[in-house]
């Protein structure tokens, strides 16, 4: 029997290379967290997480208003809460009940009261940015603070967007355009109002969610590129592959290239991120659109499962586990308990908090299941199913032969340090 397509599952609903890029975005991060050495810019993990959650979301937005023309606001808000916050709330209850013990870690400047109220209100990145405020074990938090506010502004623009464009002629393309100048934009004010921090610190720029909104804006500019017929038969070319392999090299390649010293300059900001990001729009398309030995590699069963089902609980207990541990142990027997109680604590978040969550935020799930997969039957046999009516002026055929992961399934599309 010949072998499955290595991009998609055999229930054609998720692209597990995907799943598995978020393995390799979360183990930059908890590297670069640990000090390993050759990952001192491992932090470029969350501009992968950026740019793939954009990509998803939009991805999700516009096949809901493709099926039904209109998105439910209040719905996906209310699956973010239910998908996000009992792990959110686990590791912010641990974390306060021991803060006696790793309540100094990195300097916090935070009693625990007020690190878990920015934490569970998703102003980590406000603290950081206007207030210097440093949340210590919960300084993961800021990413998701950035993703959660970008979560309450993007979709009603969508819409707005959308309808402004509704019956045009090019209409994928002027929202395409209006993305990519908000995407140099962003990047060219945060090179231009980068400051020097003080004592090797994080500037503000990093922290500021208009100013690093860019990798966000881009994975919903690639959402639209994919939507596409001309996108999608660019990535499911052999210009797929060489983005797949372009990208992979770009992400990889940054550990190298953004060396000591990184928060000191502008050019980190204004190029050497965005440039990062560019890297990871590509990975992720080349991924979706085209099977190659990267996207075999990425699908690979536990590799795709860990990014799927852990990515999001070990970003936000990792910290935590490093607080505990390194004081104790240090060199590489450190660094492999932390790893190792960083696991067996978030498969056991994901069993027992995780997942009763996703049962009840599977209730708001929509009910026309039996239409939406003769819809995406016809679409696989036609190799592309119905689009935006939006973008109808524009071939706005969404990829259904390319499915990426439905938003129940989506387990860490945010994590992103």
């Amino acid at each position: 029997m010949p072998a499955a397509d290595p991009t998609t599952s055999a229930r054609r609903d998720r692209v597990l290379p995907l799943d598995g890029l978020r393995t390799l975005a979360i183990a930059l991060v908890v590297l670069y967290h640990l000090h390993v050495p050759g990952f001192g810019s491992g932090f470029v993990g969350v501009n992968v997480f950026f740019v793939l959650s954009g990509y998803l979301i939009t991805t999700l937005l516009l096949r809901e208003h493709a099926r039904t023309g209109r998105i439910r606001l209040g719905r996906f808000w209310v699956r973010r809460v239910l998908r996000l916050y009992p792990t959110l709330l686990a590791v912010v209850v641990v974390g306060v009940a021991l803060w006696g013990v790793v309540g100094t870690y990195q300097g916090s400047t935070m009693t625990a009261g007020g690190a878990a109220l920015v934490a569970v209100t998703y102003t980590g990145n406000l603290a950081r940015s206007f207030f210097d405020e440093a949340q210590g074990v919960f300084a993961p938090m800021w990413s998701l603070s950035m993703e959660e506010q970008f979560y309450l502004v993007w979709p009603p623009l969508l819409l707005l967007g959308l309808a402004l464009v509704a019956g045009r002629r090019h209409a994928r393309g002027l929202l395409v355009g209006a993305l990519a100048v908000l995407v140099v934009a962003s990047s060219v004010a945060s090179g231009l109002l980068h400051e020097v921090p003080t004592s090797g610190s994080t500037p503000a720029v990093y922290f500021s969610p208009v100013l690093n909104v860019g990798p966000l804006l881009l994975g919903c500019l690639l959402s639209f590129v994919l939507d596409g017929e001309r996108g999608r038969a660019f990535f499911a070319g052999r210009w797929g592959t060489a983005a797949t392999w372009t990208g992979l090299a770009g992400v990889l390649g940054s550990l190298a290239v953004i060396g000591s010293g990184w928060q000191q300059t502008p050019l980190t900001f204004g190029v050497a991120l965005p440039a990062v990001a560019v890297a990871s729009a590509l990975l992720i398309g080349g991924l979706a659109g085209r099977p190659s030995l990267v996207a075999r590699a990425l699908s690979l069963g536990p590799v795709a499962w860990t990014g799927r089902a852990l990515s999001y609980p070990i970003y936000l207990w990792h910290v935590l586990m490093i607080a505990l541990i390194a004081p104790v142990l240090s060199g590489p027997v450190g660094v492999l308990a932390v790893i190792a109680a960083t696991v067996v604590v978030s498969v056991l978040s994901y069993r027992f908090v995780e997942q009763p969550a996703l049962r009840l935020k599977d209730r708001l799930e929509p009910r026309d299941r039996g239409s939406r997969a003769d819809a995406a039957g016809a679409g696989r046999d036609s190799g592309a199913s119905t689009g935006s009516p939006a973008l109808a002026g524009a071939d706005a055929r969404a990829h259904a032969d390319l499915e990426a992961p439905r938003d129940d399934a989506r387990r860490a599309a945010l994590t992103r340090a």
